[in-house]
């Protein structure tokens, strides 16, 4: 039987490439409403600057950091990360296909993905998103979850999308790592 924890947990799992259902979302950002911007993409943490405009469709509070974190630097180290707000760049390889409240952003390597959630409702991302580059900006949140919690995490998972699952396969503790997302623009195709 999975816990009412394990049950709203919407967040990707660093040491496995699993996808869950919905939640409530991000809790605590309080992030003031943004203005685009545009910028390079870094290892560092993201830092404000004078907005300019990105080309394109915005979502939510938009973008207002001017340097991009690399998804990653963030995966592989997110505890250097935990509780910061990033700006991110990758092209959407997942969208939610219930609710449209989280995106997947590619990395630079193969299997680094870096989940985007909101709120239910409070943004909404289209399906046919994917296969087009974002910008999305908002805080890095990292949980580190039980051995049990993983067991339970990862069975939820197997029977919401249909994947094999063997409870012998997890054998530590893992952590999740998400963006609680306040904004996103959307790159026009070009």
């Amino acid at each position: 039987m999975l816990s009412t924890l394990s049950r709203t947990i919407c967040l990707l799992l660093v040491t496995t490439p699993l996808i869950v259902a919905c939640d409530k979302g991000p809790t605590g950002s309080t992030a003031a409403p943004a203005v685009a911007t545009a910028a390079k993409t870094t290892g560092a943490p993201a830092t404000a600057a004078t907005p300019t405009a990105l080309e394109g469709q915005k979502i939510g509070a938009g973008v207002t950091l001017a340097d991009s974190v690399a998804i990653d630097a963030i995966l592989a180290d997110p505890v250097a990360f935990k509780g910061k707000t990033v700006r991110v760049e990758g092209m959407i390889t997942d969208v939610c296909p219930k609710r449209g409240c989280w995106m997947e952003l590619a990395g630079s390597g193969p299997g680094q993905k870096l989940r985007f959630k909101v709120t239910d409702g409070e943004m909404v991302f289209p399906m046919d998103a994917k296969g087009t580059r974002a910008v999305a900006q908002g805080e890095v949140s990292v949980r580190e979850l039980t051995l049990e919690q993983s067991k339970a995490h990862a069975e939820y998972q197997a029977k919401e999308y249909g994947i094999a699952y063997d409870p012998a396969s997890i054998t530590k503790p893992t952590s999740i790592v998400q963006i609680d997302g306040t904004g996103v623009v959307l790159l026009a195709k070009k």
